[in-house]
């Protein structure tokens, strides 16, 4: 399946742009249903598939039926376990809720400058947010936006204004080695690191400037952008949900971080406040049903989070029942046999399965498979199966016998 770029390179022709703002839109309540019965085969293919010997370990499963409005079959569905990755579902549709389909990050160049012959004279900004994958080659672009305006030399300052202003640093419960900080976008790397790429960028285009014009500072006002890239949620959830990326989920945590609390200066404070929204989500949208649920980081590398295969499936009824939120779901999670987490599942089924897997293979095995796919008697069914205390390749079998028996078919 091929991945549409959804980032927006935008120079601006005469050192002017509008704003864009960016909105969510929230669906309708589903109607009533009639009374849909549930496919009694699919019951016994998934009682068959429960009964069969299993390697030991904790074991849960749960399966709804979104077009009848009833569950389907329910083993230890309450029994919280580690999630794993699975916590990317809540995460991302907690960010779904708060920011709304059309959400973007913006970065770029500002000036308040003219250019007379080849210098420009007056101030460079470079203001960045949050965007997770904002790199190196990134802020050439806008260098270089410059040097194709006939620049070679500007007199004022180049301001560098961040939102972040540390690097990221590890939760205190992942385990060393768990998270490559390289992987991370440049934002995320530290002031120094944004810097470093800012001076070598202006010069890899032969602007001249000194060190000294270069300060850590906002945006002053009266700027307006030269040069602005637009980096779409999707493209963040494609990355997150689709190859499970740690630092896209980690990156989105910080994001409502700041948006519920735009005066959070340190990581520490938007994580925490990240996982504020992600609480009252639950609480307002979902409402507690005294599932034990535990959640430390938005990524699932902390082995204290805890879920239970009954709240992972009414995360995504809430997500069925919207559907902008339904539709980006579909668009970014891993399809079976394509791309993503999903890709190794059985010919028979390529295409059929959509899902997020989840998992840690440290301290003790956890694995879970969680998503959507449509029923043979055509009924739309989500599914979420978790295991612990269990070899991951064992419960990764599991995943693969469920998904046959969700679709009665052979490997």
């Amino acid at each position: 399946m091929k991945t549409i770029s959804r980032v927006t390179y935008i120079a601006v022709a005469a050192f002017a742009i509008v704003a864009m703002a960016a909105c969510g839109s929230k669906g309708k309540a589903p109607e009533k249903k009639k009374d849909i019965k549930v496919d009694t085969a699919l019951q016994s293919r998934l009682q068959k598939f429960v009964d069969k010997p299993r390697p030991q370990g904790d074991f849960g499963l749960y399966v709804y039926d979104l077009t009848a409005g009833k569950p389907v079959i329910d083993v230890a569905g309450h029994h919280s376990q580690p999630s794993a990755s699975s916590i990317k579902l809540l995460t991302g549709t907690a960010a779904l809720n708060q920011l709304g389909n059309d959400f973007q990050y913006h970065s770029g160049m500002l000036t308040n400058a003219r250019i007379q012959g080849d210098t420009l004279r007056g101030d460079i900004s470079f203001k960045g947010d949050l965007d997770p994958q904002l790199q190196a080659f990134d802020i050439e672009r806008m260098a270089k936006e410059f040097r194709n305006r006939g620049v070679k030399a500007f007199t004022g300052k180049l301001y560098v204004d961040l939102l972040l202003h540390e690097p990221i640093t590890a939760e205190e419960h992942w385990f060393p080695g768990d998270l490559a900080f390289s992987k991370y976008g440049i934002l995320y790397r530290g002031p120094e690191t944004v810097v470093k790429a800012l001076k070598q960028a202006f010069r890899k285009y032969g602007i001249k400037f000194d060190d000294k014009q270069v300060t850590m500072a906002p945006t002053p006002k009266g700027f307006h952008y030269i040069f602005r890239l637009n980096r779409h949620l999707d493209m963040v959830l494609q990355r997150m949900w689709n190859f499970s990326a740690n630092t896209q989920a980690t990156s989105l945590l910080i994001t409502m971080g700041h948006r519920s609390n735009p005066k959070a200066t340190t990581i520490g404070d938007m994580e925490a406040a990240g996982i504020g929204v992600m609480k009252a989500f639950m609480d307002k949208q979902l409402k507690p049903d005294g599932d034990t649920i535990v959640i430390h980081d938005g990524c699932g590398l902390c082995h204290y989070n805890s879920i239970t295969p009954y709240y992972l499936c009414k995360i995504l009824r809430y997500g069925y029942n919207r559907k902008p939120i339904y539709d980006m779901l579909m668009k970014c999670m891993s399809v079976s046999g394509y791309a993503g987490t999903l890709l190794h599942m059985p010919k028979s089924i390529k295409g059929r399965i959509h899902g997020k897997t989840g998992t840690l293979s440290h301290p003790f095995g956890i694995s879970s498979l969680t998503g959507f796919c449509r029923g043979t008697d055509g009924h739309v069914l989500c599914y979420a199966l978790m295991d612990s205390n269990m070899s991951v390749l064992d419960a990764r079998v599991l995943q693969k016998e469920l998904c046959l028996a969700l679709l009665n078919a052979k490997e």
